[in-house]
């Protein structure tokens, strides 16, 4: 009896398919995912047990780093015109002289940590320039002329009608006579409520928060 030859069939496999669906889910993780912020300080923060998360617009964050440098940014993602409406306010009422292309520059920009004199220099380098720009702080040591006062000042005025979120960032290695005038620039503003930022760390064990994110009863 003749033997019967079973039909050789090649071993490969057509991996396109498995390919185009791989950068289908990479691009749509790309597209999706939302970059943090560059910072223009790198701050250490203490720890603290929080079940609140941070805003993410509509807020005003001041953060003060351990050589005492004052940094201000708005949260306003969703309203480019309200960072508009400060840097023209201030650029009247502090004669600052910017152009029009170097206050669209601080509508784009993440933060500001200079004096208001040296705010059109900054201003005026390219945005990829700016983080290689040393920032010396917005002055706040000066009781009589505090300039963070007027930053928030017109924060406030441009989110008018609706509730902002007051965040202060501070380093841990941070003096409180700093702290003590940045709180100043808010209480001169009548702002007497605000969250610290600060680094998340597990509930002790065996507390209320503990069984409740572990779910134990």
């Amino acid at each position: 009896m003749p033997s019967v030859k079973i039909p050789r069939k090649s071993t490969e496999n057509d991996m396109t398919p498995f390919v185009d669906i791989a950068f289908l889910i990479l691009s749509f993780f790309i597209m999706a995912t939302k970059m943090k912020p560059p910072e223009p300080v790198q701050i250490t923060t203490p720890n603290s047990v929080s079940t609140k998360e941070l805003p993410a617009n509509d807020a005003v964050m001041v953060e003060l780093d351990g050589k005492g440098r004052v940094f201000f940014t708005m949260l306003v993602e969703n309203d480019p015109e309200a960072k508009m409406s400060v840097i023209s306010n201030l650029n009247t009422t502090r004669n600052l002289g910017l152009t029009q292309a170097e206050m669209n520059n601080f509508v784009k920009s993440v933060s500001i940590g200079v004096p208001f004199t040296q705010l059109k220099s900054l201003l005026s380098q390219p945005l990829e320039n700016q983080k290689n720009v040393l920032q010396s702080g917005i002055p706040v040591r000066d009781s009589a002329n505090n300039e963070l006062t007027f930053w928030i000042r017109d924060a406030v005025t441009s989110l008018a009608g609706k509730k902002i979120n007051y965040l202060i960032k501070g380093d841990n290695a941070a003096l409180y006579p700093d702290f003590k005038n940045v709180l100043d620039a808010f209480k001169k503003n009548d702002i007497y409520k605000f969250q610290l930022v600060t680094s998340p760390e597990d509930a002790p064990v065996g507390s209320a928060l503990y069984k409740t994110r572990n779910q134990i009863k």
